[in-house]
């Protein structure tokens, strides 16, 4: 159920009324597949600023994208920092595009970085895991043996 919100533009100077989509807590929960009690967490951390009526929170198309973005950045091992860091500039004008895409490539420099060590540490741990299950197998062999 999405809720269309009109933001009432002055009629003196004749522009028409904009419609802006708005969704719910429960709408974007569904929409990426998570609990709402994830997205309080993401507005605590600042990566999302709802509109407040009363109880009730009202999201525009920007805490969309942000929320996307925040889940994106988290499957990619980004800390929130991280994450913050980035929206933020992103959100910074004039020139927040730019310095958020060179920040951007350095975060993923160091994950990728980060992400070749793991590869050869996980190379290495299969290798004595294949070595350990050899003489376990050979043990194992020689025991059936007698």
């Amino acid at each position: 159920m999405s809720t269309l919100n009109t933001e009432a533009t002055s009629v003196a100077n004749g522009s028409l009324p904009r419609q802006r989509r708005t969704y719910s807590i429960g709408e974007l929960a569904r929409m990426f597949e998570v609990t709402p009690r994830t997205i309080r967490f993401y507005e605590q951390e600042g990566l999302l600023a709802p509109e407040r009526r009363g109880q009730t929170r009202i999201y525009h198309e920007k805490d969309r994208v942000r929320l996307k973005l925040t889940l994106r950045g988290k499957r990619l091992g980004f800390s929130l920092a991280e994450i913050r860091e980035v929206i933020e500039m992103y959100d910074a004008m004039p020139d927040g595009n730019a310095r958020q895409l060179k920040r951007l490539l350095e975060i993923l420099a160091d994950k990728r970085t980060n992400m070749e060590r793991q590869l050869e540490d996980i190379r290495l741990m299969q290798r004595e895991l294949d070595d350990v299950e050899v003489r376990a197998r050979e043990v194992l062999a020689r025991l059936d043996q007698d």
